[in-house]
Parts: C-alpha cells; structure tokens; sequence
C-alpha cells in the first residue's frame, strides 16, 4: 500500500492537522483545526482541496464537532449543514456527509463523538485502499498502451489539476497508476497542465518531483498543440463529479484536453474512486458549477527574489471577471473510466456497481 509522504490529514487529539496546500510548492506547513468552522473554512479556501480528500476531511469535521460542541441532534445537523455547504461541485463531500449521518443519527449521543473519529478514519482507510485498486486498474491501461506503442521512448501521460497524493488519503487517482508504472520500471514521462487560475498544475508538478518522475510543466493552451503534433499518449484526469451517464466534471479546462485528445485520436481517461459516482444525476447537466471569487483569476501568487510568498494583481480591481471552477466533459469523449472496481466505458458504471443503481 502507497504511504504519503506527509499525510494530508490526520486526528490530532480532538483536533484535526491537515496540510496546508495553498502554501504549496512553496512552503510545506502542518495547520491544526480544532473547530469544525476551520474545517469549512479550510474546505472553501481550498488548505484541503481534491474531491476525496475533501470528503474524508468533511467526515472529521464532524467528528470534531461532535467532540467540541456536544453531539446532539442539533449540532450533528447544523454540522453537517454548515460542511456541505463549502464546495458544491465535489460530490465527495457529500457523500461522506451523508455516510456520517447514516452511522451517527441512530446512536444515542452520548455514543456518537467515538464513533464519528472511527467512521472519520474508516472513510481515510477506504480511500487508501480505492487508491491502491485504481493504481493497479490504470497501470493495465498504461502498459497496454506501451505495447499498442511499442517501446523506444517514455510513455508520454498528460494530466490537469492534480489528483495526486495530495488530493486523497492515498497514492491518489489519476496519479496512482503512473507511481504504479514507475515502481514497475516503466519509462514515463507526465506532461503536467498548469491548471490556471489556481495553478494545481503546479502541486502535480511538486509531488512529481519529490518522487523523482520525469515531467515536463506546460501551459494550458499547450495541450491542443502538443496532442495533435503526436507527442501525447494518452491523457488521464481525475473527477470531481461523475454522473450516471458517465459526464465528467473536474477542475475548468478538462474538457478542453478531451476535445483535444479527441481530434488528435489519443486516449482519454478519467481514474475516479465510488464516492466520485453520482447515480442520482443524470447527466452533467445537473451537476452544479461553483463559480469563485474574482481574486482568483485577478491575482497570482509565488515567491519573489528573497524567496518570500508575494500575490501580485494581474488585472485592474474593477475588471469583470467570470470565474467557473469546473467544467463538464461529454461521456462521448472519455475513452474509459477507472475505478477501485476496474475499467468501464462510460454509459457502463452500472456493471461494476449494480448495486448503486436509481
């Protein structure tokens, strides 16, 4: 089994420690919650982003709740109220929102804050371990695409955003099988899509790095160019949301690489775990869209020449800015999904999860 390097989440007493990510690549810094109104905060401001991660982070602020504020039936409802208001996009959380309720709403509540730590850490668990399976589900893709290649070179893998370790309780999704190629010995090369305007791109980038994978960074309008000039093999995203006809929503600018991989004939793949599924919706027209702030696309952040984290405007103050975070790519342009369960085209989740169906 995958072990992070540091681990994006962990109990720390009747508190929670979490890796703060908008810190990242540039300072690497353990921030401690002890409220379960920190734990929404952290959630919006994106200190824990990645829909699983996200989930199983929601899953400990209640529990922190329940530990701190009493473990009525008030506070568990105005709890998981105030969690599941943070993202709207990522499904994730509310499917750990909703598995707290089903295992703590029938407990008395002098029996709920224990069991709320220990359902906390089980959803933890069973993330690692659906990191673990999709890992070995990709790699099968990965290697098949060698032999239909041929060996000669790297296998060159795009990705945008980053689901990667940072962004699960594990080795991460779409990442996963590419740690699974390099353990195996395989050549791989990843080309990491900067992912503006909150550059996550740059986070794939770092844990690439730190576990010494060969990658090249690029920026986002790149990736038409470098998929139709044949220097792509196959592209693999992670979801925040994935709908019963297999619609796809992620971070903004995915649907543009599945465009692109599209036109150009190359493989595109999306590596999810279950909570990722959302059987109830439809289609991708019913996914709701988080539209953010116009800092984000307005301002920029990095280090300067003293190596001291700065923010820099790019736009004037009163530009007019529209700022979806998500988009929604059509089931028409996902060559497969991967999953803890195996590979599905994707108007076929239903096989591997007969049981979820409406």
């Amino acid at each position: 089994m995958f072990t992070q390097p540091i681990p994006t989440l962990r109990r720390d007493g009747d508190a929670l420690a979490i890796l703060d990510q908008t810190l990242l690549p540039w300072r690497s810094e353990i921030r401690r919650l002890t409220t379960a109104a920190g734990v929404a905060e952290a959630i919006r401001s994106m200190q824990v982003r990645g829909a699983p991660l996200i989930g199983a982070t929601a899953a400990y602020g209640v529990a922190l709740a329940l530990a701190t504020e009493g473990a009525d039936d008030a506070v568990l409802e105005r709890t998981i109220a105030l969690l599941g208001a943070t993202r709207p996009t990522a499904v994730n959380l509310h499917w750990a929102l909703a598995r707290m309720a089903r295992v703590l709403s029938p407990l008395p509540p002098i029996a709920r804050a224990e069991a709320a730590w220990r359902e906390a850490a089980a959803i933890v668990d069973d993330d690692a371990a659906t990191c673990d399976a999709i890992a070995r589900h990709g790699l099968a893709l990965l290697e098949a695409r060698l032999v239909a290649r041929g060996e000669g070179r790297p296998l060159r893998i795009m990705t945008h955003c980053n689901a990667g370790w940072l962004a699960t309780c594990g080795a991460g999704t779409a990442l996963a099988p590419v740690y699974a190629a390099q353990a195996a010995g395989h050549a791989v090369e990843v080309l990491v899509s900067e992912t503006r305007p909150r550059n996550q791109g740059l986070l794939t980038a770092w844990e690439l790095r730190e576990a010494g994978v060969p990658h090249v960074l690029i920026a986002d309008n790149a990736a038409g160019l470098l998929l139709a000039r044949g220097e792509v093999d196959l592209v693999i995203t992670g979801a925040d949301r994935i709908a019963a006809n297999g619609d796809v929503a992620n971070k903004v600018g995915t649907c543009l690489k599945a465009l692109a991989a599209h036109a150009a004939g190359v493989p595109f793949y999306v590596a999810a775990p279950h909570s990722t599924l959302d059987f109830d919706c439809a289609s991708g027209a019913s996914i709701p869209i988080e539209d953010r702030g116009a800092d984000e696309l307005c301002r920029i952040r990095g280090t300067d020449e003293a190596d001291r984290i700065a923010t820099l405007r790019l736009a004037p103050a009163d530009t007019r800015v529209a700022n979806p975070a998500f988009d929604v790519t059509p089931a028409a342009l996902v060559s497969a999904i991967v999953t803890e369960r195996g590979v599905a085209a994707p108007g076929e989740l239903d096989r591997l999860y007969p049981e979820r169906q409406r």
